[in-house]
């Protein structure tokens, strides 16, 4: 990150995230053939699509990147010419930028996966190093291109349909995914193709199956991170169902595998939030921020003070400078900004964000985040076939049912207003709409 930009989070950011955290930027998670933490290199961390269940490893096992990529550098100056070390090394690069939220990773991992290709041309961990960077970018249509190129590469490698997965389902392309999945599934049977597969299930509200599959997960999981990944996707499902004292048991579980397990850690705030129990959810939420102040985490601190009383200035501070550092750096996430910006800015403004994403990348969530924009920039007519559309995989998502309740009631469609209505209470009997980022998946 360079001088400007932690100027800029200096001025923005209370002191201990400043500390904490060199950059704030919107990362989500790509598989890329790299370690666990704790498991030896070239092993394929368990991970899932970037907007749907980004798998965040342990703030610790940034150190233990931090040391794999020390040990490629020394082997690249003895052997310049290794060309999969130099693949490893740019996928390394693309872990350290979700890891830190700083996208200063990229132009690293750009340079480290182009010589790879060019000391060997069209090798596949090359290729997937690069489709997992257009991933991380929010490059979709550029990420299937590469993954494609890459399992065409090595039909065998399940990094490659790893990475294809996860961009088919940010693209809209669920049937794609699906495929991209079985094969997946068919190479290499673990963690990070049993969570995808667990994902596509919830994406088709099969919730039982959902936790069916992530269950076989768990019992594949080995390294401390991934069973904490396994116990907070639990956690995740348990929250989105509205069954909170589940959900608290599962990322209390997470973080007794792993004990700095971020996500956990703000698992366990929205639970809290969502109990009513604001002042333990605002605490939890600070100490989330205070080491990685992403922008859904900085959102839901803000929305709790809010309805805590309290004034939220700071935390709107804060994400002003990320989204400004996010926007420097070239980090596109439409969806994110068009959500913040209907719930909490300029409803116009929502829209352009909102009508961008869905037109790079027509997904579940850039419907909601349409329909809802929309009606919030007052064309409610315009908004509903977009509400329609984000609940039309069935997914059980309350926050969408509820932005489609708005829309209806607003229309005078009084009788399909109530039945969405219903649906919410169906979902997530949790559900709180003075607090909408708490419902968004993680």
């Amino acid at each position: 990150m360079n001088i400007r930009s932690r100027t800029l989070l200096r001025r923005a950011a209370p002191p201990a995230a400043a500390i904490a955290v060199a950059g704030a930027l919107t990362a989500f998670a790509t598989l890329v053939p790299f370690s666990s933490p704790t498991s030896s290199p070239g092993a394929s961390p368990p991970t899932a699509p970037p907007a749907g269940i980004a798998y965040e490893r342990a703030a610790g096992s940034a150190a233990d990147l931090d040391r794999t990529v020390t040990a490629l550098q020394t082997r690249l100056t003895r052997l310049p010419k290794d060309h999969q070390a130099w693949a490893t090394l740019g996928t390394a690069y693309v872990e350290q930028a979700r890891l830190t939220a700083d996208p200063a990773y990229y132009p690293k991992a750009e340079q480290a996966l182009a010589t790879s290709l060019r000391l060997s041309p069209g090798n596949a961990a090359g290729l997937t190093g690069q489709a997992a960077l257009a991933a991380g970018r929010h490059e979709f249509a550029q990420a299937v291109r590469l993954a494609r190129s890459a399992t065409s590469a090595n039909p065998y490698g399940p990094a490659g349909y790893g990475v294809l997965a996860d961009a088919y389902t940010q693209l809209g392309r669920l049937a794609d995914a699906d495929r991209a999945i079985d094969r997946m599934m068919r190479l290499r049977p673990g963690v990070a193709s049993f969570s995808r597969a667990s994902y596509a299930a919830e994406l088709r509200g099969d919730l039982g199956r959902a936790e069916e599959l992530l269950r076989s997960a768990l019992a594949d999981a080995f390294y401390p991170a991934d069973v904490a990944y396994c116990r907070h996707r639990l956690g995740e499902l348990a929250l989105r169902a509205g069954d909170l004292r589940t959900a608290d048991e599962e990322y209390d579980r997470a973080l007794a595998a792993y004990p700095t397990y971020l996500p956990a850690v703000v698992g366990k705030a929205r639970a809290a939030a969502l109990a009513g129990r604001l002042d333990t959810a605002a605490e939890l939420y600070r100490t989330a921020v205070d080491r990685l102040p992403l922008p859904q985490h900085v959102i839901e601190y803000a929305e709790v003070r809010v309805a805590s009383g309290q004034d939220p200035a700071e935390q709107w501070r804060l994400l002003r400078a990320v989204r400004d550092l996010s926007s420097a750096a070239g980090v596109r996430d439409d969806v994110m900004w068009a959500e913040y910006e209907a719930d909490h800015g300029d409803p116009a403004l929502a829209v352009r964000h909102a009508r961008t994403e869905y037109a790079r990348n027509p997904n579940l969530a850039a419907a909601d985040a349409l329909a809802w924009a929309l009606f919030r920039a007052g064309r409610p007519r315009e908004a509903l076939p977009f509400a329609r559309e984000a609940l039309a995989t069935g997914r059980r998502d309350a926050l969408a049912a509820h932005h489609r309740a708005e829309i209806e009631k607003a229309l005078g469609m009084d009788a399909e207003a109530r039945r969405s209505r219903a649906l919410v209470r169906e979902f997530n009997p949790a559900f709180d709409p003075a607090l909408p980022a708490l419902g968004r998946p993680s």
